[in-house]
């Protein structure tokens, strides 16, 4: 599996093909290491701390891990070398320390910005699912409030594949249980639900993965995998 979308996946963007999604569900090794990179992801998303500038030396050896220390230092035209002979792909925990290093990603209090987007967004709550009885399952959710306002729900759910029988639906809940709204399927381990531009998440402020049977019936099955309630 490419690193760079295990990274990307691991950050929330929708970039995989049904066949890397099948791929990651079937592989031990891929599978680990996209639950790894989540870890990571949660807990930039989730930190309270205080930013801490890094030590001169991580970016030092970032930059030689990617190769561009040589491209720094080059002053003088240099003679053509074959790419092929150069390439190197960087690891995806290389990539997410080098995107932190160079400020593409800044977290602190909860909230995170992604530069350089045609669409900067910040994180405006976050959720750790926790497996309901009966399922071995983890996961996170974050509310991402683009500049225009409009909000999204990026779900990431680790293990636990619905049978051939049934799907994963994405939900709202208040937290007695009294209201809930849908927000679609979920396909694969990650997927992304506009939010209603009404929809207060104060009141709607649990987030909850169930399996439903093709049955017809619109309603929640009962059957939650994970749930987690939303935090500023």
């Amino acid at each position: 599996m490419d690193d760079d979308v295990l990274a990307l996946l691991a950050l929330g963007e929708p970039v995989a093909s049904t066949s890397d999604l099948a791929h990651i569900e079937e592989c031990e090794r891929c599978s680990d290491e996209l639950d790894s990179l989540r870890d990571v992801v949660v807990l930039a998303r989730t930190g309270d701390g205080p930013l801490v500038a890094p030590a001169p030396q991580v970016w030092d050896r970032i930059a030689g891990e990617l190769g561009l220390a040589a491209v720094a230092a080059a002053a003088e035209p240099a003679p053509v070398v074959s790419l092929d002979s150069r390439r190197r792909r960087p690891t995806a925990w290389g990539w997410i320390a080098g995107a932190a290093a160079a400020g593409l990603v800044v977290g602190g209090g909860g909230a995170w910005w992604v530069a350089n987007r045609a669409d900067p967004v910040t994180v405006q709550a976050t959720a750790v699912l926790e497996p309901l009885p009966g399922w071995d399952a983890s996961g996170s959710a974050v509310v991402e409030t683009r500049s225009d306002g409009s909000r999204v729900l990026v779900v990431d759910l680790a293990k636990d594949t619905p049978s051939d029988d049934a799907f994963r639906e994405v939900w709202l809940l208040k937290p007695d249980v009294s209201g809930l709204v849908s927000l679609g399927t979920l396909e694969g381990t990650s997927g992304r639900f506009d939010l209603p531009a009404g929809l207060d998440l104060s009141q709607f402020s649990v987030v909850d993965v169930s399996e439903e049977q093709f049955d017809g019936d619109p309603a929640h099955s009962g059957d939650s995998i994970v749930r987690g309630p939303l935090e500023a």
